[in-house]
């Protein structure tokens, strides 16, 4: 069983702040800021892009009402809400999360677009005629 499956199911113990039917959200343990969060399906899904069409409103309408609770509790009102795909980036848990994170005034974090930094090969016109093509 996967640690955030663990946590659902109350064998891992967690900083609970929001649960409803289909979603938990807790404390992140290593927090980048005061008030980090991660709000998980509790159903294990090990993918962002396994998500069915179905999940999505349930989790996106969880992470809205948190960042709500978070705003009101810590005065935050600005945040970076961010999900990782797939497993290029090390520590990723293989359960569908969804990081919320309050963000302050000079708090030395980056905007979502700082994350990566690789410059892009072609024209926004080919890169784009390569999704629509791929996409469908």
């Amino acid at each position: 069983m996967c640690i955030f499956c663990s946590i659902v199911a109350g064998e891992i113990p967690a900083h609970k702040i929001y649960e409803d039917e289909q979603t938990l959200a807790f404390l992140e343990i290593n927090p980048s800021s005061p008030g980090h969060t991660m709000v998980v399906s509790k159903e294990h899904i090990e993918d962002f892009m396994d998500l069915e069409r179905e999940m999505m409103a349930p989790l996106m309408g969880s992470v809205q009402k948190v960042a709500k609770m978070i705003e009101r509790a810590l005065g935050a009102d600005n945040f970076t809400i961010g999900v990782n795909s797939g497993k290029i980036f090390g520590s990723h848990v293989e359960h569908v999360h969804v990081h919320v994170i309050p963000r302050v005034p000079g708090d030395g974090g980056h905007y979502l677009q700082g994350v990566v930094s690789k410059p892009m090969e072609g024209t926004l016109e080919e890169v784009a005629g390569k999704i629509i093509k791929n996409g469908n």
